[in-house]
């Protein structure tokens, strides 16, 4: 006669499954606390004497699936593959004319102000229609990730302000993936620098 499990043995396994699920849920919430941590530290309890600069984008939009063609290595790409970094982006044409430029070389200079913190962010230009870029503007801002995305898609991610072009800001990617903040590229570059060393300061994510 084969034995039936008793209900005193079915209690001990379901009491390991909860477990496991509280470790798991301990485990993600460990590892979201920095960016949590520098959420709250920036947005909910700021200093009274404080203005930020950047816009916050809410609701927050992941851009895990995101992705195009990385132009650099002729192969997909996916911004899921910079987890982990706070990423400074622009949108442009390949053909990057003067605009284009400026905001390129602010990134650049975005970048080297953080000091110490720069392997934290990383810069990534996407382009919005078929123009290659030139070799001259690949090579003046080396370490740029540049990746084509259609248009479409770019419009439907980037939220701009009104009467202005997605081309018209810098967006601000977390280290979880998700779009958070937006700076007018015409902006002014030092109350952009306060607000970007704010959040790696407010957040440990390396």
């Amino acid at each position: 006669m084969t034995a039936v499990p008793s209900a005193q043995g079915a209690v001990p396994a379901e009491r390991t499954r909860t477990i496991g699920r509280l470790k798991l849920a301990m485990v993600v919430l460990v590892c979201a606390a920095p960016v949590i941590a520098s959420y709250l530290a920036y947005y909910v309890f700021p200093p009274s004497a404080r203005t930020n600069y950047g816009a916050l984008i809410e609701p927050q939009r992941p851009t895990g699936e995101f992705g195009g063609v990385d132009l650099l290595a002729g192969e997909p790409y996916r911004i899921a593959s910079l987890r982990g970094q706070w990423v400074l982006v622009q949108v442009d044409s390949g053909a990057c004319a003067k605009a284009c430029a400026d905001k390129l070389y602010a990134m650049r200079q975005q970048r080297t102000m953080t000091g110490k913190e720069r392997d934290r962010v990383e810069r990534l230009w996407l382009v919005s229609d078929d123009v290659r870029p030139t070799p001259a503007a690949l090579s003046d801002y080396e370490g740029t990730r540049v990746v084509r995305v259609a248009r479409a898609e770019l419009e439907a991610l980037l939220p701009a302000e009104p009467g202005r072009r997605i081309e018209d800001h810098l967006y601000v990617i977390d280290p979880m993936g998700n779009l958070m903040m937006r700076f007018p590229a015409d902006g002014e570059p030092a109350r952009i620098r306060k607000d970007i060393a704010r959040l790696l300061k407010a957040s440990q994510v390396r």
